[in-house]
């Protein structure tokens, strides 16, 4: 199979430029393993979306490894050049997260998309969030100061959005420390907007492998407690992607030929009893959400997420939500809502 890409010039751009990105941020974890006497390495996935002729993508992704517990850097372009039914012409993004073993390194999630209508309008979405288990202070401070260098005109709206999106009302926190988003961005100066995306995208993944060089070169070990609490923080980041965050379930409903990538963002293990601690809190019908998840985890302590486990996490999103299609208001949102699954109906 062959994956066809868009015909728009600015889908090649955007393609062009979330490749960069992945190239730029495996290099540098691969560097990082090596420099660090580590022979884990990343291995590249690719998925077709309809045989390819609808594009598709390629991930380069890691597990089990002795410096990274999952870790997945997906770049995917997805179009409808042969459909004049569709309104959506393509969508181009990378999206990745990075689950480091060391319960004193922090996580990180990363996404730069850009968004055509056949109309010719268009949009990024851009997001940054550092994720640690056991925050250092000096690192949150670091990331800040990235973001704000990256986009200082846009800093403080990107940290509300930030603060809006990843908080959740359930438990009364937000998941991570430090949170840059900004949706449906697009400006009449297009040049401009593309060179945002490529300096948010390069300033987060530069920022994160000199937090991630930082930490793992440390020769401080992580204690009984810090151990626990990654495992908790886990669970809690677990409990965000798949009760709340939008990007993950809209990407289930829009089709099922990537489940895999799209859960990439799963940690390795989570507490089971944990989650079903909060299912309770849940309003309805995002109990059932929950339960039905952890339903489908395993029994063993801690909870294995492996690739069939995914599937079946993905399988639990996407069925909820087609029996209750109103419950994806429940989600998080920045200051506006992306029409995503309608873009593809």
């Amino acid at each position: 199979m062959k994956r066809i890409a868009a015909k728009s010039d600015n889908a090649t751009r955007a393609h062009e430029l979330v490749s960069s990105l992945q190239a730029r941020f495996v290099a540098g974890l691969e560097k990082l393993a090596a420099d660090l006497g580590s022979e884990q390495r990343f291995s590249p996935v690719e998925w077709f979306r309809d045989e390819g002729s609808h594009g598709g993508g390629i991930r380069f992704e890691t597990a089990d490894g002795d410096l990274f517990g999952r870790g997945s850097v997906n770049v995917s372009q997805v179009h409808y050049d042969d459909n004049p039914e569709k309104k959506l012409g393509s969508a181009s993004a990378i999206s990745t997260i990075i689950h480091p073993c060391n319960p004193l390194a922090p996580s990180v999630h990363i996404h730069i998309s850009w968004t055509e209508m056949k109309s010719g309008a268009g949009y990024w979405r851009m997001m940054a969030d550092l994720n640690p288990s056991n925050e250092n202070k000096a690192h949150t401070a670091q990331f800040f100061d990235a973001m704000k260098k990256a986009a200082p005109a846009l800093y403080e709206e990107g940290i509300a959005q930030g603060e809006r999106y990843f908080y959740i009302p359930t438990l009364g926190r937000h998941r991570g420390v430090a949170h840059f988003y900004l949706e449906n961005y697009a400006t009449d100066d297009a040049a401009a907007d593309y060179a945002l995306a490529r300096t948010v995208g390069e300033a987060s993944i530069d920022s994160y492998l000199d937090i991630l060089t930082q930490a793992l070169s440390s020769s401080d070990k992580a204690s009984d407690e810090q151990q626990a609490a990654q495992l908790a923080y886990h669970t809690l980041y677990f409990f965000q992607v798949l009760t709340l965050d939008r990007g993950t379930t809209t990407g289930l409903l829009v089709h099922n030929q990537n489940d895999v990538g799209i859960m990439g963002s799963l940690p390795a293990y989570v507490d089971r009893q944990l989650l079903r601690s909060w299912i309770d809190r849940m309003q309805p019908p995002q109990h059932q959400l929950l339960n039905a998840l952890v339903a489908a985890l395993p029994e063993s302590k801690p909870a294995l997420v492996d690739e069939a486990v995914k599937k079946r996490l993905a399988a639990v999103v996407r069925n909820h939500y087609r029996t209750y299609p109103e419950a994806i208001e429940m989600q998080a949102s920045g200051n506006t809502i992306p029409s995503t699954v309608k873009n593809h109906s």
